[in-house]
Parts: C-alpha cells; structure tokens; sequence
C-alpha cells in the first residue's frame, strides 16, 4: 500500500478493496495518520503490549512484622529470621511495637528493642523510616539494598 495523503473517501475505498479497516494511528497529527488494517488484530496487539508492559513492572512488597515491649530473645530472633528472609527476598518490611493496655509507659523500651532489630538487619536492608510512635503503635520501616542484577 503506497503511503501518501488521501482524502477520506479514497481511503475508505482503499480499505473496502482490501477487505480491511481504516484504523486511526495519530488522531492528533497534521494530518491524522491512519493505517490499513484488521481492526481486530490491531486491539489484540495492543492489549498484548499493555499486558507485557504490566508484567515487566516491579512490584513492592510489604511484609509486617509486630513486637511487643516485652519480647524475649527466642521470640526476637525468630522474627529476625523472618525479617531477614523477607529483605532477602526483596520485599519491604514494616516493623510495628504494639503498645497494649498498660504496656503503652515501656515506650522508651519498646523504640530500643525496634532499633535493636534494625541495628541487627543492617547488613540486608537499610532503615527508611526511623520509629515513629502512632497512637498505640511504633512504626519503623526496612528496605532491602539495592541488588545488582547480572
């Protein structure tokens, strides 16, 4: 099909003979550009690139790990294990100390255990968010380092 400026009609012609649709590339160009195609065809291409486009897309991850102000050490180093594991995998992790009941005057206790646990994570992912109290809970948040991919 020669490329050139057609006027409407002719077009139209051009794609009945053909027994395909005229399909409207660049509706804002000067002229709009139009193609000769299956029309049908053409909306499954796309759809398959926007499919490709959403598959290659990263996707972030939160994993949440809860302490209490009085975790013990087996308790800690079982979540540790975790939370080393789920940087490993790539994922971010939100650490929360909840306060509950009368637990909320060991605030002070509770931000050392939560950076005690980031301290102890430095190696696999860096802090994002230092603790932040929020009502009855204590926030920190932990990224993964940047991994190189070959």
């Amino acid at each position: 099909i020669p490329m050139g400026i057609y006027s409407l009609q002719e077009a139209l012609e051009m794609a009945k003979a053909r027994e395909l649709d005229l399909v409207e590339i660049a509706p804002n160009a000067n002229p709009p550009v139009c193609k000769l195609t299956d029309y049908a065809k053409f909306k499954y291409d796309q759809k398959r690139k926007q499919r490709e486009i959403r598959a290659k897309t990263h996707k972030i991850v939160t994993k949440e790990i809860r302490l209490g102000p009085n975790t013990d050490e087996h308790d800690f180093n079982f979540k540790l294990k975790h939370a080393n594991k789920f940087l490993k995998d790539g994922a971010t992790i939100k650490v929360y100390m909840h306060f509950g009941g009368r637990t909320i005057i060991f605030k002070e206790k509770g931000e050392l255990l939560l950076l005690k646990f980031a301290q102890a994570l430095e190696q696999y992912g860096k802090l994002t968010q230092p603790p932040k109290l929020e009502g009855r809970r204590m926030i920190l948040f932990l990224t993964p380092h940047a991994t190189k991919k070959k």
